[in-house]
């Protein structure tokens, strides 16, 4: 029988006097506050050893322990699934793949087939502790194309996760911005679930975590900028909500752009279009881009001639 997962916090200053609903939710283990909410009322939250009402406020180093219960699916009912997903390079322990647009990193709610996942399985991919993401070591959002490593084995699976904690793997992205961007910026600041729509992630002031973005311009086009992200962290959603904080939203983003697509686009203009890193299991240096996908730079030059004919 699969054991129960598990998690165990203790209550930090911050959050003392908060609801443990509110507390629970804001954990990146929790969907949203009502799933905070139908755990607490199930039981499976304890306080102390003990259950509590949701409205219940939080004391200074109470000990909350919370029954997840069992993962949804063991790795055996995973299904492979021929999806045609580019591989850029691939040997005994990594595959590099350039993601299309569209296509979910591994499976969750709503999506039990389709992802990267499901296209990669036969081609060995393994490692790590969630059996829905074997291999995986890090995610492109549906919408954003380009670059991924995967692992496909425990022991660099291992590596390369230690490889990301270290900052040793060099990640950067394109995006199509608003505005006029300055040459160069770097925004440090915290990134935690917006408190005001769950759906979101947002530069937050309390609980957040540490989440650092370099930028800098690559081409203007018009009152659009074309500039490149290069992370130092890698938060959910980091690049879009860096953006956002900074005035410059990415072009066609529909959560965190100006709610409607611009040039033809049907999906924000961002694509990870370099990955480097020493290979976990040689040392040696490993370099990969991905040239700009067919949509994204169909819209670029029809930013060029928009720009060029309001001169």
């Amino acid at each position: 029988m699969t054991d129960a997962r598990t998690i165990r916090f203790t209550v930090s200053p911050s959050a003392v006097g908060a609801r443990l609903d509110a507390v629970l939710a804001d954990r990146d283990e929790m969907d949203s506050r009502a799933e905070a909410q139908r755990l607490i009322d199930a039981g499976a939250v304890l306080v102390n050893g003990e259950p509590r009402a949701k409205r219940y406020r939080l004391a200074a180093a109470d000990a909350i322990e919370v029954s997840l219960g069992p993962p949804p699916r063991t790795p055996g009912e995973l299904r492979a699934e021929d999806l045609d997903v580019p591989i850029v390079f691939a040997d005994a322990h990594i595959v590099v793949v350039d993601k299309p647009a569209g296509m979910v990193t591994h499976p969750s709610k709503g999506h039990d087939e389709g992802t990267l996942v499901h296209g990669l399985l036969g081609a060995g991919i393994a490692g790590g502790d969630d059996p829905d993401r074997p291999g995986i070591v890090h995610r492109l959002d549906r919408d954003t194309s380009g670059l991924m490593l995967v692992a496909r084995t425990e022991r660099a699976h291992r590596r390369l996760g230690r490889m990301m904690r270290d900052r040793d793997i060099e990640r950067r992205y394109l995006a199509l911005v608003h505005g006029e961007f300055p040459p160069a910026l770097t925004i440090d600041r915290p990134i935690g679930r917006d408190p005001r729509r769950r759906t979101r992630q947002a530069v937050v002031q309390v609980g957040g975590k540490e989440a650092i973005t370099h930028f800098r311009t690559v081409e203007r086009v018009g009152r659009l900028t074309l500039v490149e992200a290069r992370l130092e962290t890698g938060r959910t959603h980091q690049v879009r909500v860096h953006l956002e904080a900074a005035g410059h939203p990415v072009v066609g983003d529909p959560l965190y752009g100006q709610g409607r697509a611009a040039h033809g686009l049907e999906r924000q203009f961002l694509h990870a279009y370099r990955l480097g890193l020493p290979h976990p299991e040689t040392g040696e240096d490993l370099s990969f881009e991905s040239p700009l996908p067919d949509d994204l730079e169909a819209a670029l030059a029809a930013a060029r001639v928009r720009a060029a004919e309001a001169g």
